[in-house]
């Protein structure tokens, strides 16, 4: 006898066919993920989708995820795109007038952030021998230009196909936010270097500015999160359960052997940290690993070791200076008292 199959689950097989035709928005992942995760387990969906979707729609979904840099089934796509649109509109500041995106795909970065934000900025993630030179394709500008008029919020786009490891049109400390979401494994894959866009990231980026990402846990072997917590000062915060609380984690290197470029890397981003602190949370019910988070970037990145020490003097001196004052300040009204005092006893012995 036939069982009765789950609404949802019936509709599980459709999905690797209706993903490539659309991009959901924000309120809509939510909605399509909720029905996911209440239906059944991922390991269960997992195993359903591969028993019961189609050879060719299981191609169909393989070129969906080519197309975003890496092989996400589409239980972990769903998820990092709604992480992805909450991280984006939660913590990108309403003063914030210019965002970033590294390995601009699609036009969702659009949707994702707030309003108030005057313009977006492109760079790209395509290979230098595909047909766009290394440029954005055709499709992404196409996206992000249908996006922007259907939403008309006056937020304006600046088509650049400057490589995302290599911000050339972009100057220095001129963005207030710079998002990355699923592009270090496409850099990876198309001949970019993922770390050096991180640096970049933290360049074109305003003192204070947020470098928000939604990263596999490991591209190509190597932890995304340890390099980044690499560059920062303070270490990394992991944000346990969303909200829940907060739990300061060392940045313990491995033993073994390391070369001399590495521990000139290692050197070189203790000297001079690019973010204060990066907060991280793993990105969860998703059956590939991925990590969210936010790094600020440092104060005083972009000065040099000389510039660092005269604002360490400076700031010194300025401290000096305010204590001696608050000193002196003590000292006057301690006179002031004493003379008040002595006043008042004179008073009291001429009328006896």
């Amino acid at each position: 006898m036939l069982q009765p199959i789950p609404s949802m689950l019936f509709l599980l097989p459709l999905v690797g066919l209706l993903l490539p035709a659309t991009f959901p928005t924000s309120s809509n992942m939510a909605a399509a993920f909720s029905a996911f995760s209440t239906t059944s387990s991922s390991s269960k969906i997992a195993r359903i989708l591969r028993q019961q979707r189609p050879s060719s729609t299981r191609h169909s979904s393989t070129t969906l995820a080519n197309n975003k840099g890496s092989s996400l089934d589409p239980v972990t796509y769903l998820r990092t795109e709604w992480v992805s649109a909450a991280l984006v509109a939660n913590q990108t500041p309403r003063v914030a007038d210019k965002v970033l995106q590294l390995g601009v795909g699609d036009g969702r970065i659009v949707n994702f952030v707030p309003r108030t934000v005057r313009e977006i900025i492109t760079s790209s993630a395509e290979s230098k021998d595909g047909p766009e030179g290394g440029g954005l394709t055709v499709s992404a500008e196409r996206q992000l230009k249908q996006m922007a008029d259907r939403r008309q919020t006056g937020t304006s786009i600046k088509y650049s196909n400057q490589p995302a490891d290599n911000l050339k049109d972009t100057p220095s400390s001129s963005v207030d936010v710079v998002v990355s979401l699923q592009a270090a494994q496409r850099m990876s894959d198309n001949g970019l270097d993922w770390k050096q866009s991180i640096q970049e990231a933290a360049r074109v980026l305003k003192p204070g500015g947020r470098f928000l990402f939604v990263e596999s846990s490991t591209v190509n072997g190597e932890s995304y999160l340890d390099y980044l917590i690499g560059l920062s000062e303070n270490g990394g915060v992991e944000i346990k359960g969303g909200l829940e609380g907060l739990e300061a984690t060392e940045n313990e290197g491995s033993e073994g052997d390391i070369d001399e470029a590495a521990e000139d890397d290692i050197v070189t981003s203790k000297r001079s940290p690019l973010f204060d602190e990066v907060g991280y949370d793993q990105v969860d019910m998703v059956l590939q690993p991925h990590i969210a988070g936010v790094a600020i970037k440092a104060s005083d990145a972009d000065l040099t070791v000389e510039q660092k020490a005269q604002k360490r003097a400076q700031e010194e001196s300025d401290r000096m200076a305010e204590l001696s004052f608050d000193v002196f300040e003590r000292g006057l009204k301690k006179r002031k008292r004493k003379k008040k005092k002595a006043g008042a006893d004179e008073d009291g012995e001429e009328k006896k």
